[in-house]
């Protein structure tokens, strides 16, 4: 795991005139003066820098220290690109993808060797390839049809291979292989035929733990009896499976690290004994789950811990880097990651940012007088423009439940800095999916390209949101639709009485569950939203929990448990009632809807079917399709599309501004089956599209 430390650094700018007795007007007064009185005086971020191809993102070092490596564009496709780390501008591309790109990608420990995830059109079926950065050569370590592998250990002990899970034998179970980098040949360590959802393997690559669902939704934790078979250690109930469970192994395996939630709420770290069973309380946080840590890259002992509730805190458990943590926060107030280390432990890669600054990349060399050398910026064409901050607060719910939020303003709504708004905006209520997620502090391009169209931002940590403890979570249980809705309308109401907006100018916005949510804004409370925007959320929960992957079976008990069972009559009830589809005939406010075509979460039909009962009863709706995504939008140029759609869209509903589509649809697969019309421009844009899809 990985953790960060947030902050939000303001920038305060004074210009304009004084006014003739300095010293009597309050600073704050000053400040709102030279503000930007509408959001015409600011300048306006194009789409292409916020969502097109990042310059370099995913700065890693190679574990033997010899090589830099990076994500980056080639002829507009992210592949990845490696240089001798001596000489960065030596660099050369090593993958030659030519479909959606590459996002996910590592080091082994066979030199010169690493390693990339792909699937194909968004389905999700990732396969694991190894490459050679000397000879470019690439090896599928997963050549299945219909196939979703991924990596379990990679282990300096044992550098010429890797253990990866496939599920080529049954889609349901991921058997463990060990398999060859050079041959690509695997041999069978653990063939899943008792239903094991993980598996945690020890550095020497000997399976030590798994775990396993009941059918009640709780997971057993097991061990290998020595006998091929499995004996139960560990019993986790239901209402603590999403914070209670194996995290991770030393590299001997002789200490097991495990989150618990269980006669507490959040969950604390414990560091138990593999042998003995003996446990030991590493870390706790009353207020929020222990989440990110660091550990040494050669024995895997924890060195690092941190918990996120407002905004990440970190927890030094080794003294040895102490010092090295104290020297990246000289960075500045914001975020820093650590993204690789050398095996020696001499190099660290950082990336550093605040709200209002993309990632920036450093090189640290703790042997050299802990030299920080800046290496790259993650989008260059943002220095400089006109970012704002994002404000962490709680709000509370009907309830008194206390929600975990993000607020960000427009710069006419705040022009002193200060996280009050000074004025209402129109506000988009921005919610995440999951649902078990959560929203955290830090940059975004989506909520930075809202606010500089002048759109205040609202993100609501909404319960059943997971981070927060375990009594968090499970109040989301059976309430889709339910209390979780009702949570976003608190929200909605907290920021007309602080100011933010007013009541008729607040749209809703979401992807996955955040999608869902948009339909129920529209369906369940259709005067509240004055429209809504809808990325590959469910529409009919009946048939979303009947066509989930396969893969995905494991956790299938715990996922009706929380959201309404489908084989039983009284659970169908309640799923049809909680799907928006079921009250369609309530819409009266615009809506946007975007979906992948290859989703094999959210099916197309899912948006397909809530679009035709629409059309059905003449209520209008704009729907974006897209024949090369899945689960969202990966590629930029379709990300910039369904922006460039959304921008006009939300412009003619809320009043902000908008950049003319212009030519961001090119490259783009973007079609555009109904309600094109409603969109200023978007009829004339597709007139002379040529979709392009990729694989």
């Amino acid at each position: 795991m990985r953790s960060t430390l947030l902050f939000s650094a303001v920038l305060l700018v004074l210009g304009g005139c004084k006014p003739a007795d300095e010293s009597s007007v309050p600073l704050a007064q000053t400040l709102k003066a030279t503000g930007p009185a509408s959001i015409d005086e600011v300048e306006l971020i194009g789409r292409d820098a916020l969502f097109g191809n990042p310059e370099r993102i995913g700065v890693q070092i190679s574990p033997d220290g010899k090589y830099v490596s990076w994500i980056a564009p080639v002829e507009g496709v992210l592949n990845v690109w490696v240089a001798p780390a001596s000489d960065l501008s030596a660099a050369t591309a090593v993958t030659a993808n030519e479909g959606r790109g590459i996002r996910n990608y590592s080091w082994s420990h066979h030199p010169g060797t690493l390693l990339y995830l792909s699937d194909t059109g968004g389905d999700e079926n990732f396969h694991v390839f190894a490459v050679d950065v000397q000879s470019k050569q690439e090896r599928d370590l997963s050549p299945f049809p219909r196939t979703r592998a991924k990596v379990v250990e990679v282990s300096h002990l044992h550098p010429d291979s890797v253990l990866v899970a496939m599920n080529d034998r049954d889609p349901r179970w991921h058997d463990l292989y060990r398999v060859d980098l050079l041959s690509g040949q695997r041999t069978l360590l653990e063939k899943n035929e008792a239903e094991i959802g993980g598996y945690l393997a020890d550095a020497d690559y000997r399976v030590r733990f798994a775990s396993r669902s009941r059918p009640d939704g709780g997971s057993e934790v097991l061990r290998p009896d020595g006998k091929g078979g499995w004996t139960k250690i560990d019993d986790i109930p239901f209402e603590d499976v999403l914070t209670t469970g194996p995290e991770g192994l030393t590299n001997d395996g002789a200490t097991l690290y495990f989150l618990d939630s269980r006669n507490r709420d959040t969950s604390a770290l414990y560091a138990v004994d593999s042998t003995s069973g003996k446990r030991t309380l590493v870390f706790e946080d009353a207020r929020a789950d222990v989440g990110g840590s660091l550990s040494d890259p050669t024995t895997g002992k924890l060195q690092a811990v941190a918990v996120d509730y407002l905004r990440e805190e970190w927890k030094v458990l080794d003294d040895s880097i102490t010092a090295d943590l104290k020297k990246l926060r000289e960075l500045g107030p914001g975020d820093f990651t650590i993204e690789s280390r050398t095996l020696d432990d001499k190099t660290w890669i950082v990336a550093y940012s605040t709200a209002e600054q993309p990632t920036t990349y450093y090189r640290y060399d703790r042997s050299q007088e802990s030299q920080l050398t800046k290496l790259f910026t993650a989008r260059p064409a943002l220095d400089g423009k006109p970012l704002v901050p994002m404000w962490p607060t709680e709000i509370k719910a009907r309830d008194g439940l206390s929600l975990v939020s993000y607020l960000t303003l427009p710069k006419p709504a705040d022009p002193d800095g200060d996280g009050k708004p000074n004025k209402p905006a129109p506000m988009v209520l921005v919610v995440h999916g999951g649902p078990w997620a959560r929203d955290s502090y830090g940059y975004s391009s989506g909520v930075q390209w809202l606010a500089n169209r002048g759109y205040a931002v609202l993100q609501v940590n909404f319960r059943g949101s997971t981070g927060f403890g375990k009594a968090f979570t499970n109040a989301g249980n059976g309430e889709w639709a339910g209390k979780m809705h009702e949570d976003l309308l608190d929200a909605a109401q907290w920021a007309v009485r602080e100011g933010v907006t007013t009541p008729e100018q607040v749209a809703i916005f979401g992807g996955s569950y955040g999608g869902y949510s948009t339909l129920v804004g529209l369906t369940f409370t259709p005067d509240t939203f004055k429209c809504g925007v809808d990325i590959v959320g469910p529409s009919n929960l009946n048939t979303l929990l009947s066509t989930i992957p396969p893969y995905w079976t494991s956790g299938f008990e715990q996922m009706v448990r929380r959201v309404g069972d489908p084989r039983t009559e009284s659970g169908k009830k309640l799923l049809t009632e909680r799907s928006p589809l079921t009250h369609v005939d309530r819409i009266t406010r615009p809506l946007l809807i975007g979906q992948g075509a290859n989703d094999p979460r959210v099916n197309q039909a899912e948006s397909d079917q809530v679009v035709a009962a629409m059309q059905a009863k003449s209520i209008p709706v704009t729907y974006a399709l897209f024949p090369d995504e899945g689960h969202g939008f990966s590629r930029p140029e379709n990300s910039k599309a369904f922006n460039a759609v959304a921008e006009g869209f939300l412009a003619r509903c809320l009043g902000g501004r908008a950049q003319p589509i212009g030519n961001d649809f090119t490259g783009s697969s973007i079609t555009v089956p109904a309600g094109a019309d409603r969109v200023p421009g978007l009829s004339e844009a597709l007139n002379v599209h040529s979709p392009a899809v990729k694989k």
